[in-house]
């Protein structure tokens, strides 16, 4: 592969980047005052990385039932900024470190990036790595987002360059655009425990974490299999699908308490999406993480049109992953489908 390093901000004009990074299948332009970058392998599977806050905001894979080949599976709305350009949703990382906190009190956040390095086959495989840059220099972060023919991956690096432990809790969220609320479900969860919980907060997401975790009103929950469900409580995943028509906000994982024995379950490394809507299902591989995240809005949808969506991804949210001085941790989320 051919690959370019050394680091160029990424709010440096487009035509900088495009000069330093561009290449077959790698584009930096700016889209609505935005930089980002775009990706493109050879079938025409394509993806849109916005580069200030690492957010994707648009994959496109290639699907064999589409007139034009190609069919948008990430779900965006307006963020309500006066330019109008921003947008929220998307898929993006969230990485906090609970063991520093800013003057306001408020927890450290990865939020500002500049790309790094850009890798290029040309064909079958592109990949754009950034470096977080507004951490103080005891935490090493990188983030990198790689395109294949029939699948897209995101990854992040964190390594403590400091002198103390750092304890992150972090998750790659995908907001994932489906037909309808009805056809909406995942699948492989079964016999996974998991409780209700609020998403990790972070400027993209569509609901607030008050928000995702609201009931649903009584008209559409009165025959929903979360009836009754929607409390701090462990339960067991009994449904081979699970449908995501009704609002729920949840973590599927092994029980912290349960962690401390030598032998315990753990949730599984993938599960997949159907959409009966469009014929469309992806499977959502986990690693590195602990856990995983799943929410629906529910009739909270109807604000943002007729387009449905969920939240889901992986995570390490119950237990904070604590990395001593030198130490280096990974974790990745792959969206895959065979829908050629």
């Amino acid at each position: 592969m051919a690959a370019s390093s050394s680091p160029l901000l990424s709010s440096s004009p487009p035509q900088l980047l495009e000069q330093k990074f561009g290449r077959k299948g790698v584009k930096f332009t700016q889209l609505n005052g935005i930089p980002t970058v775009e990706l493109a392998v050879r079938n025409g599977s394509s993806l849109q990385l916005r580069l200030s806050d690492g957010l994707v905001t648009s994959y496109k894979p290639k699907v064999y039932w589409k007139d034009d080949g190609f069919q948008e599976i990430v779900y965006t709305v307006p963020d309500g900024s006066a330019d109008g350009a921003s947008v929220k949703g998307g898929i993006g990382l969230v990485l906090n470190n609970l063991s520093r906190t800013k003057r306001d009190g408020s927890t450290w956040s990865a939020s500002q990036w500049d790309v790094k390095h850009v890798e290029s086959d040309s064909i079958d495989a592109v990949q754009v790595e950034l470096i977080c840059t507004n951490a103080d220099g005891a935490l090493d972060v990188t983030y990198i987002v790689s395109l294949f023919a029939v699948s897209m991956a995101t990854a992040v690096i964190v390594k403590n360059k400091g002198t103390s432990n750092a304890e992150l809790t972090s998750g790659i969220l995908s907001h994932l655009k489906f037909k309808g609320r009805k056809g909406s479900a995942v699948t492989g969860l079964t016999g996974c425990s998991y409780c209700a919980h609020p998403p990790l907060s972070s400027k993209f997401n569509i609901l607030s974490q008050a928000e995702a975790m609201k009931p649903e009103s009584a008209g559409w929950n009165l025959f929903s299999d979360d009836k009754g469900k929607q409390n701090d409580k462990w339960q067991v995943e009994d449904n081979k699908f699970i449908m995501m028509k009704d609002r729920f906000s949840r973590v599927y994982s092994a029980p912290p308490v349960e962690r401390l024995k030598r032998i315990y379950n753990t949730p599984p490394s993938k599960y997949e999406t159907i959409d009966q809507g469009n014929g469309l299902g992806f499977r959502i591989i986990r690693m590195g993480y602990d856990d995983i995240y799943l929410s629906c809005p529910g009739s909270f949808s109807e604000r943002f049109g007729k387009d449905y969506f969920i939240c889901t991804g992986p995570a390490s949210m119950l237990v904070p992953v604590v990395l001593k001085p030198g130490e280096e941790w990974r974790g990745a989320q792959v969206l895959e489908h065979d829908n050629l």
